[in-house]
Parts: C-alpha cells; sequence; structure tokens
C-alpha cells in the first residue's frame, strides 16, 4: 500500500475531501436526530459522520452489500451506509455511559 499515493491523490482531488466532509456532516445530523440524540455542534457531526462511515464501510463489508459504480447512487449509499455506521457508534457510546 502506498500511503504516498493515497494522500498525493487527497490533496490533488480537494473537491472529494470537501464531499467527504458534506456527506459526513449530513450523516452526523441525521444520525443525531433518528438516535433522540443532543444537537452538538458541525464539527461534532462532521467528525460522528466520518468516523460512521468508517464503521458503516466495515458492516457493509461483512454483508457484501451492493455499491454502485458511482454517480449520485454513490453518494446515496454512501450517504446512507455512513449514517448506519455513526447510529452504531452513537449506540455503543450510549451503552459504554450505562
Amino acid at each position: 500500500m502506498d500511503i504516498g499515493g493515497i494522500i498525493g491523490g487527497i490533496i490533488s482531488a480537494p473537491f472529494i475531501c470537501i464531499g467527504w466532509l458534506i456527506v459526513g456532516a449530513i450523516a452526523g445530523a441525521l444520525a443525531r436526530r433518528f438516535m433522540g440524540a443532543k444537537d452538538r455542534p458541525l464539527v461534532n457531526d462532521i467528525i460522528l459522520g466520518l468516523l460512521g462511515a468508517l464503521v458503516g464501510g466495515f458492516v457493509a463489508s461483512l454483508f457484501d452489500l451492493y455499491k454502485p459504480d458511482g454517480g449520485l447512487g454513490l453518494v446515496l449509499v454512501n450517504l446512507v451506509v455512513a449514517t448506519v455506521g455513526a447510529m452504531i457508534l452513537i449506540f455503543i457510546g450510549r451503552a459504554i455511559r450505562r
């Protein structure tokens, strides 16, 4: 795995990074609404959504779920996966606090 190539690709494509932030913010906000969690600042929603995308992507890979090739379908699938992953993180956080 070429870490330098990955980082170079991210830096050369800033719109992809902006897209990650937007999807993360929306997924984090949706997960908070669905789970009845308190409203938090936008930065917290972005972090929750991005971490949710990691968790959701891991869970989706376990079940070998359908992933479109690109376009709006891919964005919507990623949004759903990130939201479900963020909901899982909120659930785990509540379980640990109790």
